[in-house]
């Protein structure tokens, strides 16, 4: 590719040149990146790199030349050099330095060619900027003018002393425009809206006058319009409307019912819960907003493929618009296959799952949805099927409604859909986890969660009722003695991982409450400046310790005395987490985040331990990348602690979790190739960070808990390298990460970058040994769907 780009003038004529330089002189820089971006984009260079140059000329040249038929539609061509380019180039910029208040602007260019590589210079002759010395308005309509002097005048972008520029000029007419489609003038179009120029005066002065007119066709004055009868119809099917002239025919078969009439042709929809997001009520003051509302909130109940307002004037010759709302039906149900394939050098393994959705399921945009979800994992050996090893198995199933409102009992909660559209979820699900010769579990979940929009970039999530029934068994047998190595692995793995395999083994229950909160959510996928922030706080056992307090209960966990709920001991504690993050636009497609993930598990009062499915982790595709999920931690922890291989194999995936999870991670976005295979593929580079740790007492290996004083050394640090194929509604991702730091080890040791470049094989060997199955990979790929965060 990078022999292919670097001769693009091999392909050419002759007599062409290929633009390796633009230069623009003389501007100010403060407008020099704006200028730049008129020149035309067939001559802009193609960068640095070229790479969309390279991608061309790998499948359009023939026969050392350029194809002029059948040209793949890869990459981008080279910017051949054209004389009408330039110029137009050259009269593009100096109209646009007259916007800016150059208007004695004066733009030359000139072309230097060596070697069928030509540069260009623009050179400007800006003179001095005209400024506004006054600004007067000319409004006739006394409640225009009102309305104006209200509402646009004290945030004028137009204003006196500062450089003429034609863009505030276009700022404030569409400020007017909108303004007054706010306040009831219906028929208010831009066109109103002109300006005077009087530049013939000294000194660069420039005199600006406002019009707003009156409408040519009338001899009176603007007119406000109130909202009058509504008419909303929901057509028969997905196809549509079909009939013509179909309104005056149900208007006369259907009489309005609160100044709205409601007709659903489909008769899949009850009314109320599609009424209710009509922002466009009788009597009220024409608004555009209310329109642009009652799109939104129509389109995000996610049960119409087509929203259409419409407007009729009155009859009756009244200031009265009638809205016509025209709802064209989506099909209602879906189903969903999903499948997932992790691996590394030493595992392997899969995930399917099947969801069917229902986006009607009881004819007021319920969303109902029902998933069935099984995957296992197994362990990588040389010379045998890749599941001859299956060391994991998952199964679920599970079950949620939505309903686009928030449904309190015993409280008259007011309509809050004017920031978004609010939900109400109720879920439930069944979670069966095997660990082979480990443990085996089942998790009962049921939840109702309550989600709204505060404003448009403030998200909040309650979930009042979270009520978990887990049932755990231990697999591990240390009584059978017909296998001694087995049996003496098993003594070994309850040795070393008590802690976790205790909590493994539990049958309890969990009655918590929920709650999220989230900023700029809803600008994750721009390209611009802003901090996102996330936090979680999960609290379980306050309500249920206060009434078995009151039934005369102990809780003392240490002496094996807990309350207990149904003949259960239930769970106790606190779950706090937060994910904050820094997005910095570079311009372009190039972007920079910083990220910081942090959360912690605290048991307390009827508790002694976290809920196992309640600990953190580390690593995977949107942590510390160069380690599998679940591979890294906690602490200073090391596989090898476990001297049989037989144990280290049975303890895979559950002694390397933690009550408390720090990650960081920095990433540098870039795009590669503007046009691949129908999208843009994108660049990433990354540094990750971070770890596991436990806080809690009675973990048997001492290396797990968290010491600030140590925390260099207790540090993971790895890097990579990204690809993004974004392809407008999906965004595939492929991320190579590479091991740099490895807190498992002691020392120097820890920097295992060093043995990537020297020594690995040996490294790779010694490890293998004392680590045995365990296999070390410096590299660990990582593939998924959407940004890592």
């Amino acid at each position: 590719m990078i022999l292919a780009g670097c001769s693009s003038t091999r392909y050419i004529e002759d007599y062409q040149s290929i633009v390796k330089k633009v230069k623009i002189d003389s501007i100010d820089k403060n407008l020099e990146e704006e200028a730049e971006d008129y020149i035309q984009k067939d001559i802009r260079p193609a960068g640095k790199l070229g790479l969309n140059v390279q991608i061309y000329n790998l499948f359009n040249t023939k026969n050392g030349k350029y194809k002029t038929s059948n040209i793949k539609p890869l990459g981008t061509p080279p910017p051949i050099l054209d004389s009408n380019l330039v110029e137009i180039s050259r009269n593009q910029i100096e109209k646009f330095l007259k916007t800016k208040g150059y208007f004695n602007a004066k733009v030359k260019s000139k072309i230097e060619v060596a070697k069928q590589k030509a540069t260009l210079t623009f050179t400007a002759e800006q003179g001095s900027p005209f400024l506004i010395n006054s600004f007067q308005q000319h409004i006739p309509d006394s409640a225009v003018k009102a309305v104006y002097d209200e509402y646009i005048k004290p945030r004028t972008a137009i204003i006196e002393g500062t450089r003429y520029d034609e863009d505030s000029l276009v700022v404030e007419r569409d400020r007017i425009y909108h303004t007054m489609r706010e306040h009831g003038y219906y028929d208010f179009v831009r066109p109103y809206v002109r300006y005077v120029q009087d530049s013939n005066q000294n000194n660069s002065r420039v005199a600006v006058n406002l019009y707003i007119d009156n409408p040519l066709d009338s001899t009176t004055k603007h007119r406000v319009y109130t909202i009058g009868e509504t008419n909303l119809i929901i057509a028969p099917s997905s196809d549509g409307f079909v009939e013509e002239g179909l309104l005056d025919s149900l208007k006369a078969a259907k009489p309005a019912f609160r100044g709205l009439r409601y007709i659903d042709l489909s008769k899949k929809f009850r009314r109320n819960p599609i009424t209710r997001y009509d922002f466009l009520r009788e009597g009220d003051v024409f608004d555009i907003q209310n329109e642009t509302l009652t799109y939104d909130r129509l389109y995000q109940l996610n049960v119409f493929k087509n929203v259409r307002i419409e407007y009729n004037k009155a009859k009756d010759s009244s200031n009265k618009v009638e809205p016509v709302i025209l709802l064209i039906p989506q099909k209602r149900m879906s189903n969903r296959i999903e499948g997932e394939i992790p691996f590394n050098d030493g595992t392997v393994g899969f995930t399917l799952s099947n969801t069917y959705t229902n986006n009607n399921f009881l004819k007021g945009a319920e969303r109902f949805q029902f998933q069935i979800k099984g995957g296992l994992q197994s362990r990588r050996s040389e010379g045998k099927s890749i599941f001859s090893d299956i060391y994991q198995r998952d199964f679920s199933v599970s079950a949620s409604l939505s309903v686009p409102r928030l449904m309190v009992p015993f409280m008259d909660i007011p309509m809050m859909g004017k920031n978004g559209m609010p939900f109400t979820t109720f879920s439930t699900s069944y979670q069966y986890s095997l660990q082979k010769d480990v443990t085996v579990r089942r998790i009962f979940t049921n939840s109702v969660t309550y989600d709204w929009v505060e404003t448009k970039s403030k998200l909040h999530s309650l979930t009042p009722l979270n009520i978990e029934y887990r049932s755990g068994r231990i697999l591990i047998d240390t009584l059978d003695e017909s296998d001694i190595d087995k049996n003496n692995a098993n003594k070994e793995l309850l040795k070393n991982n008590s802690y976790n395999i205790r909590i493994l083994g539990r049958q309890d229950f969990t009655l918590g409450i929920k709650y999220a909160y989230s900023l700029n959510a809803d600008k994750l996928l721009e390209n611009r400046n802003f901090i996102y922030f996330r936090g979680n706080m999960e609290v379980a056992g306050n309500l249920l310790q206060g009434i078995t307090s009151l039934l005369g209960q102990e809780h003392n966990p240490s002496a094996g005395q807990y309350g207990k709920v149904f003949g259960l001991p239930f769970n106790q504690y606190i779950r706090p987490e937060v994910d904050f993050r820094w997005y910095k636009s570079l311009g372009g497609f190039r972007q920079f985040v910083a990220r910081l993930n942090a959360g912690v598990g605290y048991a307390y009062g009827n508790s002694d331990a976290m809920p196992f499915d309640k600990l953190f982790y580390a690593g995977g595709s949107s942590g510390v990348r160069a380690w599998q999920a679940r591979t890294l931690g906690p602490g200073n922890y090391n596989r090898s602690v476990i001297s049989s291989a037989i144990a280290r194999n049975a303890a895979f995936g559950i002694d390397q979790l933690g009550q408390m999870r720090i990650e960081g991670n920095l990433e540098y976005r870039y795009l590669l190739i503007n046009k691949f295979l129908g999208g843009k593929l994108k660049g990433a580079a990354f540094v990750d960070f971070g770890n596991t740790w436990n806080i809690a007492p009675g973990n048997p290996q001492p290396e797990t808990y968290f010491k600030f004083d140590e925390l260099d050394k207790q540090i993971a640090i790895g890097t990579g390298l990204g690809l993004r194929m974004d392809v407008q509604f999906f965004v595939f991702r492929f991320d190579l990460g590479l091991k740099v730091k490895d807190p498992q080890f002691r020392g120097a040791d820890q920097w295992v970058i060093n043995k990537f470049f020297s020594g690995g094989k040996e490294f790779k060997a010694q490890y293998a040994i004392t680590n045995n199955p365990d296999v070390y990979s410096f590299l660990q790929y990582n593939f998924g769907i959407g940004f890592p965060f």
